[in-house]
């Protein structure tokens, strides 16, 4: 009876949307999201194409050019009449191999319009517009067509017209790097930017630019249009000789995205850009297992090791060894080891890395055996040195090895300028070849963490062993530059993570690195002794909850968490989850997230630079359960400058009609766990007050 009064009622909706589209004229077409807030005109106008975007009947976007300019052949922008245009319903649930949720809602409606132009030689254009309760997304097809074959676009026409001068966060357009620090300026500031561009208008609505599914095309910028406030256009990464695509129809473009919030929340907690991807292309992903990971790697950032062979090496078969004892000893399941393989010496030179070789000091398969016996998963490293030649050319011998010895994850690196010379990390030829290291990878079932990547666009969905990517300026820019300020890490969930997960690689306890001073000193390795992490240790562990990534890093040497009571809450925090939930944020000031994996919840708080006193109701747990409750806490007389490691542990129970204090002081941050209470615990823990 239900389902027939479904179908029916969407047979219904499918026939108002389709009689209200035979109502416009022939050169418009409308296109809402199921709940008929989100709302997408396309229109032709002197044989031009626009589309706008509107949200409760006020314009987000108004007007905004579409099209094509290509190499030696006329633009594919004018001349337009619509051919033809259909509106369908899609509604389905499908479940991630990892994930933010174990369950994610994919529900649109689907305009598409198809186009020709009404002049010789009557080529044919595409675009299909996708309206979600939480956004929009659209892209080109250029369909297979006897006058388009083979093509050269040197410009992508696609425009964003903005209404209002909204506060925007933004990093600056880079065709390499997506590792700078956010700037929050009005949009009228803004020259050219990366995506994510998340912005808040004057009305309140939150809003992120980005793509989805970016598959053999380069990477979006966006540059502002001349003498067109609030305006910006598509400026795509180029190839050396500056066309932007070179390829053969049938083709098709990213979608361009546009989330739209009435809350900062709601934009983390938005999957548009993963359901605008293909579902999975394998049946067997049980290869594919989240984790928590150490890693030889933080003292090369700190100087007091070298990635190359020498007195200093972290990559000897002994360092190892004492990582995995830890690792196995505390129930962290993988190890990182960058530095074994030979060519660090010769980084900048052709062919320096060789993937298979170790350094002298360092045994791989022994290391390996040795990993199994203990129960820890090694995670390979593939430093690239931008040598990306040199790569594809070792990279199935690279992965037959690692397969041999049990090693199922991979961490690659394209640190400096790529090579051949000219080409671009975000550029066409660059997408395509991290693409095929990932399926590549498949085949010798391997897990992928890339470095220096392009940026994600969903495509985990696709292809689920691409985990993980870094892209953002992440804990490492704390040892050798400036470091992030505290206000870093309140800014990138509503920016790079709206993107994807992010191996941003927290857990760094000695924030003041004092442990390590004086060998930095004695061993002269890096000039970087006043260096140090901008925040409290509480905020270190709140990190892992807000944010997402299923490799998670536990970053710091193993005698700073030895002894450490606060180290459990890194032991037993998850790196997947079946619910997430913001439970109150300002962009660019704190951020609360409450994480669930089966009956536990996990929750954290960051704030900026400020002090902040705050409130986290408990109002999602279940109504009728009574929970322990662990709190680490920064101590009361903490600080990030001055006092950053002291941290309060304590344990209550709680229900859902607690609301917890969380009192962050500046730099600071509040990391909870909450489980349901046995027995035991019910009879001894004091309730919260």
């Amino acid at each position: 009876m239900h389902k027939n009064l479904f179908i029916i009622t969407l047979i219904v909706s499918l026939l108002l949307i389709t009689n209200c589209t035979s109502l416009k004229p022939k050169n418009s077409s409308v296109v809402s999201s199921p709940d008929g807030k989100v709302v997408v005109e396309f229109i032709i106008q002197d044989g031009k194409a626009y589309y706008k975007v509107l949200y409760e009947q006020d314009i987000i976007i108004n007007y905004s050019k579409l099209g094509f300019e290509f190499k030696n052949a006329e633009p594919l922008d004018n001349s337009f009449v619509i051919k033809k245009t259909s509106v369908t319903h899609f509604d389905e649930v499908w479940e991630p191999v990892c994930g933010s949720d174990s369950l994610v809602k994919n529900t649109f409606n689907e305009l598409i319009v198809m186009l020709e132009q009404n002049t010789h030689p009557k080529r044919k254009l595409n675009i299909i517009f996708r309206a979600y309760d939480d956004g929009i997304g659209f892209r080109y097809i250029l369909p297979d067509q006897p006058d388009l074959r083979d093509f050269e676009i040197i410009n992508e026409e696609t425009q964003f017209n903005f209404m209002t001068n909204s506060t925007a966060w933004w990093i600056p357009a880079d065709f390499d790097s997506y590792e700078h620090l956010y700037n929050q300026t009005l949009l009228s500031e803004i020259a050219a930017v990366n995506t994510p561009i998340t912005m808040k208008t004057d009305k309140g609505l939150y809003l992120s630019v980005h793509e989805a599914d970016l598959t053999d095309y380069p990477g979006m910028t966006l540059k502002a249009v001349d003498n067109e406030p609030f305006s910006f256009e598509c400026d795509l990464v180029p190839w050396p000789d500056s066309v932007k695509v070179k390829a053969s129809t049938p083709h098709r473009s990213p979608w361009r995205t546009i989330q739209i919030a009435t809350r900062p929340g709601q934009l983390i907690e938005s999957h548009l850009i993963e359901n605008l991807n293909d579902p999975c292309q394998w049946e067997d992903v049980s290869w594919i297992k989240p984790m928590k990971y150490m890693g030889i790697w933080w003292g090369m950032h700190i100087g007091t090791e070298t990635w190359g062979q020498g007195p200093y090496h972290g990559a000897t078969t002994e360092n190892a060894r004492r990582y995995i004892d830890f690792a196995a000893e505390h129930g962290i399941s993988g190890l990182l080891i960058e530095g074994w393989n030979t060519g660090w010496e010769s980084w900048g030179q052709e062919d320096a890395f060789n993937f298979k070789t170790a350094y002298d000091d360092f045994d791989l398969p022994k290391v390996a055996r040795y990993a199994k016996e203990k129960g820890i998963e090694l995670i390979g490293h593939h430093e690239t040195g931008g040598q990306v030649g040199n790569y594809e050319k070792n990279l199935t011998a690279a992965f037959e090895l690692y397969q041999q010895l049990g090693i199922n994850a991979v961490k690659t690196g394209y640190a400096g300028t790529i090579r051949p010379e000219g080409q671009h990390h975000h550029g066409q030829w660059m997408v395509n070849h991290y693409r095929n290291v990932v399926k590549k990878a498949a085949e010798y079932k391997i897990m992928v963490d890339v470095h220096e990547p392009i940026k994600p666009t969903g495509i985990r969905r696709t292809y689920p062993n691409m985990v993980t990517r870094e892209g953002v300026q992440g804990m490492e820019f704390n040892a050798w530059s400036k470091g992030n300020p505290p206000e870093h890490t309140t800014i990138i969930p509503f920016t790079r993570m709206l993107a994807g997960p992010i191996d941003y690689t927290p857990g760094i306890f000695d924030v003041e690195c004092k442990r390590h001073l004086e060998m930095r000193k004695n061993a002269k390795l890096r000039n970087n002794f006043n260096r140090r992490v901008h925040t409290t240790l509480a905020k270190q562990l709140a990190l892992y909850v807000i944010i997402y990534s299923p490799m998670q890093m536990a970053a710091d040497f193993p005698e700073n968490y030895a002894g450490q009571p606060a180290f459990k809450f890194i032991q037993d925090v998850p790196v997947n989850w079946d619910e997430s939930k913001v439970l109150d944020a300002e962009i660019g000031d704190f951020v609360i997230i409450a994480r669930r994996n089966n009956e536990d919840w996990f929750v954290g708080a960051i704030t900026d630079e400020k002090q902040r006193a705050l409130e986290i109701p408990l109002s999602f747990l279940k109504s009728d359960k009574k929970y322990k409750v662990t709190l680490y806490s920064d101590g009361p007389n903490t600080d990030w400058e001055t006092n950053p490691t002291d941290v309060n542990i304590a344990s209550y129970l709680v229900d859902n009609q607690d609301i917890l204090p969380a009192n962050l002081p500046k730099g600071g941050g509040l990391a909870l766990q909450i489980t349901p209470a046995n027995a035991d615990e019910l009879e001894k823990l004091k309730a919260f007050e």
